[in-house]
């Protein structure tokens, strides 16, 4: 009898396992699965936003679980109501932000000469902006009230430091063989660099891209605690703006209104650094043969 030869985990598992393998990671995913499920499901459950105007600043009870603001509007249901822009804006302005970087950066390394200068030259203009004053100069004379507008805004001012990245990536990328051969086949410029080159960069675009989300969140947010927004509808940082306008912190019944938003937008950003370690686990081979 010949002995069974074992099989490697990785092989035979794939990627599922090497996605789930990492506690840390799954709990991640699990956290902004149940944050997204809040901010696209949660309006449907809340429909309007009770409100007793004669019953502000009330404490958490049967009736209000987690007690009302200072207009007697329940917090609870304002919670539930006012994750879709954060989540919306975080994930699209980094969707932009992520693909200007991938585009630009790619076909600055590859190209070189002239390009690369240019590139490299709008890179230093955008990073040396202050991305918050110039959101409020562009908040100044535009309606910032459309959540798509914010994230094209966001996105298009959060992309040259991972740009940067990229090219030195695919700097080390063009001297590989299959490049090399890819060019010896004639396939163009833009095969080899977006079928060729950035598909090899993957992991490290995907794990960026949740970096960028988070960073995109924090400016959302930014805006509207510092008034930089219209402050109307349900929405995380607008309650962050209204509690401290409102003095909520100094309140005991306002401690929820205040670190309601605070402590959903945190989670979500824990979530998401910790979703990464899934993503490392799946793109890392070396991480995979642990």
């Amino acid at each position: 009898m010949t002995a069974l030869t074992p099989k490697p985990a990785v092989a035979s598992q794939g990627m599922l396992y090497r996605l789930t393998r990492n506690k840390v990671g799954v709990a991640g995913f699990v956290i902004v699965g149940f944050i997204v499920f809040i901010a696209v499901f949660g309006p449907m459950f809340v429909g309007k936003i009770s409100q007793d105007a004669q019953n502000t600043w009330a404490g958490p009870s049967a009736e209000h679980w987690l007690g009302t603001d200072y207009a007697g509007k329940d917090v609870f249901d304002q919670l539930l109501s006012g994750g879709g822009t954060v989540v919306y804006v975080g994930f699209l302005a980094a969707a932009i932000s992520t693909t200007i970087a991938v585009v630009l950066g790619a076909l600055a390394a590859y190209l070189r000469g002239r390009v690369d200068r240019i590139l490299l030259q709008a890179t230093d203009i955008v990073m040396t902006v202050p991305q918050i004053v110039l959101l409020a100069v562009l908040g100044a004379f535009f309606q910032l009230s459309s959540p798509t507008v914010v994230a094209i805004l966001i996105g298009t001012l959060s992309w040259p430091i991972l740009m940067r990245s990229i090219r030195a990536q695919v700097l080390t990328l063009k001297e590989r063989e299959f490049v090399e051969a890819a060019k010896l086949l004639d396939l163009g410029t833009a095969r080899i660099v977006f079928s060729e080159i950035v598909p090899n960069m993957a992991g490290f675009v995907l794990i960026n891209f949740i970096i960028a989300v988070t960073d995109a969140v924090y400016a959302l947010v930014g805006l509207y605690v510092l008034g930089l927004a219209p402050l109307s509808g349900a929405n995380w940082g607008i309650m962050i703006n209204k509690a401290w306008v409102f003095d909520a912190f100094s309140l005991t019944e306002g401690v929820m209104f205040m670190m309601g938003p605070v402590a959903l937008i945190a989670l979500l950003q824990l979530g998401l650094i910790m979703l990464t370690r899934s993503l490392e686990e799946v793109f890392n081979p070396r991480l995979s043969e642990g």
